[in-house]
């Protein structure tokens, strides 16, 4: 079997971009990542390729967004001074206003949409795009650190080339733009697996929450208490989505890979670590089917590097030394981080919270099973690959 052919989606440019210096998104965690892959030898690969991208075009965003909303963020991005507009969620802590956010929220678009094309128009078997995944982009409002919706926009274009697609969110937060964008079509299954928005941004993805009309069925939600380790998450993965994902057999995948779920995450309370991260994405792999990745969330810079390594490791089949590279040590150990291995060691959650977190897994799955199964199940199969 002919090894995979794999394209990262890159550019310096998203260096020149900030949220500002108290905001916990730091685009500078894609430049660290590229020098751990660097230091890792996974740059230069026999069947990879580094793809560079453009801002995504206004044609391209429409197919999602709202023409006045575009607007107003083109109009914001000119300037440094200090505007706001709530109505279009622009302005408070969470999405400020810096100038440039346009040209950076295009730009990360368009890497998805590059990811996207060169899979489905050259054939690759698998896309990476560190800074996509902004998922809680709305179509008139900007939400949850996330200006425009690149996930969307991009399955929208598959969507008109007539392909299905699954949709696969591993984030910490519920992918909440994204099910409103495919709320009401059986073209696109979005599933996602997150943190429960009874008490967590952003108070979305609860069970109920299964599409309408054509759509009723294909937005499947799992939400999970503090404290899931690897085993409950992997018991929700195995047992409801591994299982849709099979059955729904999409012609590509596309999924948000955050690595804000592992347990030292600041803004997150599930205690994931690189075994589930691992685990969930080499099964995904072994699927064989076409595969966007998006990089998504990640609040600690080095849990992020590490995740998105591996990621990239395991999309091009090569085994990483446990250990960080010297020269990467040496690096980080002047930022401050004293991060000195690749992967976590196996990690329980405390009891009682972790039998809840249980507890509310087989809730959900039994619940899933109920409402989503038969149809996913009954009008494609129970099919494997």
């Amino acid at each position: 079997m002919p090894p995979c052919r794999t394209a990262l989606i890159y550019s310096p440019l998203f260096g020149n971009f900030s949220y500002g210096p108290d905001h916990p998104f730091k685009l500078q965690r894609n430049i660290l990542t590229f020098e751990l892959m660097s230091a890792y030898n996974l740059l230069d690969l026999p069947n990879m390729h580094i793809r560079g991208c453009e801002p995504a075009s206004d044609e391209l965003l429409l197919t999602f967004h709202d023409d006045a909303y575009i607007s107003r963020l083109k109009e914001f991005s000119s300037s440094d001074e200090a505007r706001a507009d709530f109505r279009f969620g622009l302005g408070d802590a969470d999405c400020p206003v810096f100038k440039g956010l346009f040209d950076c929220a295009a730009l990360g678009a368009g890497a998805t949409f590059e990811a996207v094309r060169v899979v489905e128009e050259e054939g690759f078997d698998i896309a990476f795009n560190l800074t996509g995944g902004w998922h809680h982009a709305h179509r008139s409002k900007a939400s949850g650190f996330s200006y425009l919706n690149d996930a969307a926009v991009a399955i929208n274009w598959l969507v008109a080339r007539g392909r299905r697609v699954l949709y696969l969110d591993i984030d910490a937060h519920h992918g909440d733009g994204v099910q409103e964008a495919f709320y009401e079509t059986d073209k696109v299954l979005t599933l996602s697996i997150h943190e429960s928005g009874i008490y967590f941004y952003p108070g979305t993805g609860f069970e109920n929450e299964i599409g309408e009309g054509d759509g009723t069925g294909y937005s499947v939600n799992v939400p999970l208490l503090a404290h899931t380790d690897d085993a409950v998450y992997m018991k929700a993965f195995d047992e409801l989505a591994y299982p849709l994902i099979a059955a729904f057999n999409p012609d590509i995948i596309v999924t948000q890979i955050g690595a804000d779920t592992f347990r030292t995450d600041p803004l997150t309370n599930l205690e994931i670590t690189t075994n589930c991260y691992c685990a969930i994405l080499e099964k995904i792999k072994r699927l064989k089917i076409p595969w966007v990745a998006l990089g998504g969330g990640g609040y600690d810079q080095i849990n992020t590097a590490r995740a998105w390594t591996i990621a990239w490791a395991i999309m091009n089949g090569v085994e990483l030394n446990p250990r960080l590279p010297p020269a990467f040590v040496e690096k980080i150990d002047m930022m401050g981080y004293k991060n000195r291995v690749l992967l976590d060691a196996v990690h329980w959650a405390a009891e009682p919270e972790r039998s809840l977190a249980l507890a509310s897994v087989e809730k959900s799955i039994k619940l899933l099973r109920k409402t989503i199964f038969p149809g996913i199940i009954g009008r494609y199969g129970d099919t494997t690959r």
